[in-house]
């Protein structure tokens, strides 16, 4: 089969704004000639950013796309530059102002990021609870030039902007690959069996690790088709008890008897409960039979299945011979029931009955009495 071909004007551009940041997708119609690589200059809802192309893709049709203002110049990109170095020294004002306020004791200001033309200037801060700039904005905006802006962070932001090494002795990933946090629990640990002691678990931001999540599905896969623990199965070496499972092995450590332990791999394991469970089914008879296929324990013959079975099987002539015995014998008929009775009571006629029972009572205790006065 033949893929079909995409044009590169059915395609939208993935421009990125930072170095290990999402990418959004734009409308590069106006300027067909970008490439992976170049620098745009788009419009977003924080005003006029800088951007590099990453690549191209299919539109999402439930969202709409802004479109690419320009190709950036030179100009451009000496500016970003030159705003980029002035970019330490503006937080170090930003502390400094920020120390002389009580609210802002427990805040902690981690970058501060101008725009690519230095219009407006962002300071990025961490704090354990929402924190009420409004004063320190103020008082920023009076020192400098730019539009102001405060924006809170996350403890993973903070480690994803300082970078550094993590326990596995490489960059940590937030800083290296990682544009998107996904949410991860203390569950994916334990699925792994990895020590629960919260210093091999969190990493420098003081969440669980993000590679927890990397490998959490394969675990769960693996230990999905191996027997539980407890469990009673059948090895080579005999019957045992499942102490532990090992996925990576596609195995599980088995309690043969008087201490004696051994790997069995999953292509090995002799599941005797399921065996069990289908010989007492096959040898217990059934007390509900279908008229489809039944599998109790009852002698051939004797089922309902065969019966019906046997006469589907009779030949078009003994059917026939069937239904004429069954014409022949009389059939019993119903007793009908008149007009005036109703379906919840007797019919008429024995309430007529039971009426002429009545009066013949009557007239009968009445003749008694008459002769008992006269004597």
């Amino acid at each position: 089969m033949v893929a079909p071909v995409i044009e590169k004007s059915d395609l939208v551009a993935g421009v990125r704004f930072q170095k290990i940041g999402k990418l959004y997708h734009f409308d590069f119609s106006d300027h067909p000639e970008l490439e992976q690589g170049d620098y745009v200059i788009v419009d977003t809802r924080r005003g006029r950013q800088m951007g590099q192309v990453m690549g191209f893709t299919e539109p999402d049709e439930h969202r709409d796309v802004r479109r690419i203002l320009r190709p950036a110049t030179p100009r451009d990109l000496v500016l970003k530059q030159h705003w980029e170095a002035q970019q330490a020294e503006a937080l170090e004002i930003c502390r400094e102002t920020a120390a002389g306020l009580r609210r802002m004791s427990e805040v902690k200001f981690v970058a501060a990021q101008y725009n690519y033309d230095g219009s407006a200037i962002t300071f990025l801060f961490s704090a354990e609870q929402k924190i009420d700039t409004a004063v320190l904005r103020k008082r920023l905006q009076r020192k400098f030039d730019a539009r102001v802006e405060m924006r809170q962070i996350g403890p993973r932001d903070v480690a994803k902007l300082l970078g550094g090494f993590g326990a596995c002795g490489i960059t940590r990933c937030c800083s290296t690959f990682l544009t998107d946090f996904s949410p991860i629990s203390i569950k994916m640990a334990k699925a792994q069996g990895v020590s629960l002691n919260p210093s091999e678990i969190t990493g420098m931001c003081g969440r669980l690790r993000c590679c927890l999540v990397y490998e959490y599905e394969q675990y769960v896969e693996a230990r999905r088709h191996l027997p539980r623990r407890n469990k009673r199965v059948g090895t080579p070496h005999g019957e045992g008890r499942v102490l532990d499972q090992l996925p990576l092995k596609d195995a599980v450590l088995v309690d043969i008897g008087d201490g004696v332990r051994k790997v069995v791999e999953r292509e090995e394991i002799i599941p005797l409960e399921e065996f069990r469970k289908l010989a007492e089914k096959a040898q217990a008879p059934c007390d509900k039979h279908g008229d489809g296929s039944c599998d109790c324990g009852l002698p051939v013959g004797q089922r309902q299945a065969d019966r019906v079975n046997v006469q589907r099987d009779l030949p078009k002539e003994s059917k026939e011979t069937t239904s004429a015995k069954d014409e022949e014998r009389p059939r019993r008929r119903r007793p009908r029931r008149s007009q005036g009775d109703s379906p919840d009571g007797p019919p008429r006629s024995s309430r007529r009955r039971g009426r002429r029972r009545g009066r013949r009572r009557s007239k009968r205790n009445s003749d008694r009495g008459g002769e008992e006065s006269k004597s």
